[in-house]
């Protein structure tokens, strides 16, 4: 009988951490919806948190993250989450959302496609 107990309970903390990190991706989206990025991020964070033992949600939250960025006018590090995105998750549905904002920013003029920055030695 514990044992059963035991089972029921560990279910139902695992049921009650998938539902927090919905909840709070849930409420990232709604937040985005409005343009409060900083909203976003918290909410994101919150989700990080929750979410470690389930990385299936990172490439999800890394693209909504690069979104936000792009809002705030923050091209290079958007730019950076999308090329994460992509390496990290080659075969998923965000890392072809994320190539297509890449090639928009480099449209529009915000992102060169450099992927590199060379670095030089300072002169005494």
């Amino acid at each position: 009988m514990r044992i059963v107990i035991i089972a029921a309970l560990a279910v139902s903390v695992v049921g009650c951490t998938r539902w927090s990190m919905d909840h709070h991706l849930n409420n990232a989206y709604r937040a985005y919806g409005v343009g409060d990025c900083q909203r976003v991020t918290l909410e994101l964070s919150q989700v990080d948190r929750e979410s470690r033992s389930r990385r299936y949600v990172q490439p999800e939250v890394s693209m909504l993250r690069g979104q936000c960025l792009e809002r705030q006018k923050l091209f290079v590090d958007a730019a950076q989450t999308y090329q994460f995105i992509i390496s990290q998750y080659p075969a998923s549905e965000y890392a072809f959302r994320a190539r297509a904002r890449l090639d928009t920013l480099q449209q529009l003029g915000h992102y060169s496609g450099a992927s590199a920055v060379q670095s030089r030695p300072a002169s005494l």
